[in-house]
């Protein structure tokens, strides 16, 4: 019988297995400057996660750590089992990592480049012609092939090294400010490519637009001075700050009765109530940690009114992001 030392062992083997990127207590330093700062985190497979934190937190850093670019001080990383600091070359096989600034040749046909790319990243000589179109249609590159990638957009730019970091068929995108310098119509088709590459793959997101965040990630990373201040999904993060709840309901009620019943909601605070033909609009103030909605519904029940509208607003993400950064 194994002991509960083995046990626990082969438990933490099999922990490690499951997430597709496992990064423990990793550290990074630039001569005095500690880039990062024994950050730890997982992203499960299929996870498309997004990597938040002002300029200068780390973000970067951490992301070349993942994808082998640079060597750590000290701690692990793994992705898809395969440590990155000691099978290096093999690790790097299941990454495609995209810069903010994409290194592509300006001089070079669109096709060629994606050839050249494929042969760098040992594709089998056979399946290259298919990858090279199966890219041209995931990434929208129909309309540009024949011209030379320094003539592109800078939109079409960011699609020409997001499949070279695909060709190879990685599990695992690493994707640093993916629409940096883009249009908000560009942004948009790279927000919507990202989300569709995201169902096959396991993706982490650095980006400075919390909104994109809010469109594509399931989950969230947030970096200040090197080290993890917070993580979860959005709707945990918005829970865990420490900002109120704002609860907006319509009632069909007198504005005078309705004010003078408030007295029963005794944990939340009246911020205004205002007239609107039969209706009176009521704006209540609680703790973000407590949902009231039920108890505001079984409240006007009570009361023999009729409720045309609630809902409740929490922290954005945002406001967390501020909070935990500042």
């Amino acid at each position: 019988m194994a002991s509960p030392a083995n046990l626990l062992q082969y438990g933490v083997l099999l922990l490690v297995s499951a997430a597709m990127i496992h990064v423990e207590h990793l550290h990074k330093s630039f001569g005095s400057v500690h880039a990062v700062a024994g950050i730890s985190f997982e992203v499960a497979k299929g996870e498309v996660v997004g990597l938040l934190g002002p300029n200068g937190a780390g973000k970067t850093t951490t992301m070349r750590l993942i994808a082998g670019y640079l060597k750590s001080d000290s701690g692990t990383v793994t992705v898809n089992g395969v440590s990155v600091k000691d099978g290096k070359k093999d690790a790097r096989e299941f990454v495609g990592y995209l810069p903010e600034h994409a290194p592509l040749y300006s001089d070079m046909e669109v096709t060629a480049f994606l050839n050249y790319i494929a042969k760098l990243r040992r594709v089998a000589k056979n399946d290259i012609k298919a990858r090279i179109h199966e890219m041209i249609d995931t990434c929208g590159l129909g309309g540009v092939v024949g011209r030379t990638v320094g003539k592109l957009s800078k939109g079409y730019r960011q699609r020409v090294g997001l499949a070279a970091a695909m060709i190879h068929h990685p599990p695992v995108l690493i994707l640093d400010e993916p629409t940096s310098g883009l249009d908000p119509n560009q942004i948009s088709e790279i927000r919507s490519l990202i989300r569709e590459i995201g169902r096959k793959r396991t993706v982490v997101l650095s980006t400075h637009i919390l909104k994109e965040v809010e469109a594509a990630c399931s989950r969230a990373l947030i970096i200040s001075n090197g080290s993890l201040v917070g993580h979860g999904t959005l709707d945990e993060l918005a829970h865990h700050a420490t900002g109120d709840a704002i609860y907006t309901a319509v009632l069909r009620a007198a504005r005078r009765d309705v004010e003078s019943a408030l007295y029963s909601l005794a944990e939340l605070e009246m911020r205004s109530s205002i007239d609107e033909g039969d209706c009176t609009k009521l704006i209540l103030q609680g703790a973000s940690t407590r949902d009231s909605s039920e108890d505001i519904f079984n409240w006007v029940v009570a009361n023999k009114w009729s409720l045309a509208e609630l809902k409740r607003e929490t922290a954005s993400l945002e406001d967390v992001f501020k909070e935990l950064t500042r």
